[in-house]
């Protein structure tokens, strides 16, 4: 087991000061009560140049200012992570040729990792954790595989219940995610141009659809909100709006809008994609442009608002903060996070001057 060493880097001191009303010219209506210290944990790749640390442990104030709070040591390349539906345990990919996931125990206010496992497959990227708490699946980048683990009760990861190839000449599985009934396990591959539905029974999946893109779309990650689901393809620097029906199985392509300004130009490769909670604003990350783009829901349309400057180079994820009055940017190239604060009525984003310096930093999420 590893329990959280106290972090004592020099390069790893947040590059910003605290100061009242950071958020800017927030309405009133923008203030929420934020948890006081709220737990944040932040992935990186500690293979890259300049290594990342694995797993740092960081509190945000009341301000959502980052302060760093220790390392968890032995957790390699953490790329993605997933929480269990309690929030007691926290699940990360360890972005290796020879794959694995770890179990970190997030129970106490002493994080400690309580197991790690191989993934079944290469370069996972991905994960998530079933509704039911019972069974953890995980998307491999590297062979185009998912596979399905049992979750021991003490949180640890359990015996492989399942290992699918996806087809195609050289798949790249990126995301797996449980769709909102909890019936159907669908998966994202961008070297297949393909979304794959699988019906999930006792542990094991079986496919049931394969959506397959334009050739070239690259397709990255998507989100459902209810009955719709929105997919951000890498390679083209779109998002297509997909009809879902949870009955049959089947999902059923839309609207295809680019993720950039109208005006944007040069290279770009889109990472993430999530949408607030109250389903009326998406948000898609641009490696390239290095902006957040803002999208309002019309009518079951994306509408595009706005892109905002993330403040670094090659945003490959974000995560808004449980009270989404702030949206978190992890700069990979940079080695930076940074702040973006958000009216939570507009859905307009604001740059902050607020850092958080990781080297090669992947992902971020919160414990709230």
């Amino acid at each position: 087991m590893s329990a959280v060493g106290a972090l004592g880097i020099a390069g790893a001191t947040v590059g910003c000061a605290t100061a009242a009303g950071r958020q800017g010219a927030a309405a009133p209506h923008q203030v929420h009560q934020a948890h006081e210290g709220l737990m944040t944990f932040i992935g990186s790749y500690t293979s890259s140049q300049p290594a990342g640390r694995g797993v740092d442990i960081a509190m945000r104030d009341m301000n959502g200012v980052l302060t760093p709070s220790g390392t968890l040591d032995g957790i390699a390349d953490a790329s993605f992570f997933a929480w269990a539906p309690d929030h007691k345990f926290l699940y990360v990919t360890n972005e290796q040729e020879q794959g694995s996931i770890t179990a970190i125990d997030v129970s106490t206010h002493e994080p400690e990792v309580i197991s790690t496992a191989p993934s079944g497959g290469s370069s996972p990227t991905h994960l998530s954790v079933h509704p039911s708490g019972e069974f953890l699946f995980t998307a491999h980048y590297g062979d185009g595989t998912v596979a399905v683990h049992r979750r021991n009760l003490d949180g640890s990861i359990g015996e492989s219940t399942a290992l699918v190839q996806h087809p195609g000449a050289e798949p790249h599985a990126h995301q797996v995610v449980v769709d909102p009934s909890g019936k159907w396990v669908v998966t994202v591959d961008l070297g297949a141009d393909s979304v794959f539905v699988h019906a999930f029974d006792a542990g094991k999946l079986t496919q049931h659809q394969q959506l397959t893109l334009p050739a070239g779309t690259g397709p990255r990650h998507l989100v459902f909100k209810g009955t719709t689901a929105y997919l951000l393809a890498e390679l083209n620097s779109t998002i297509t709006v997909l009809a879902w029906d949870p009955e049959a199985g089947a999902l059923t392509a839309g609207q295809v809008i680019s993720s950039r300004a109208p005006e944007a130009a040069g290279e770009n490769f889109p990472a993430e994609i999530a949408i607030s909670r109250d389903g009326q604003f998406v948000y898609a990350s641009n490696r390239g442009d290095d902006t957040i783009a803002t999208f309002g829901v019309e009518n079951g349309s994306l509408v595009f608002k706005a892109v905002t400057p993330t403040g670094g180079n090659w945003p490959r994820h974000f995560a808004l903060d449980p009270e989404e009055t702030s949206l978190f940017v992890a700069n990979q190239r940079a080695g930076t996070i940074t702040r973006l604060a958000r009216n939570t009525e507009t859905g307009a984003l604001t740059p902050t001057p607020d850092r958080y310096a990781c080297p090669s930093v992947a992902v971020i999420t919160f414990h709230g």
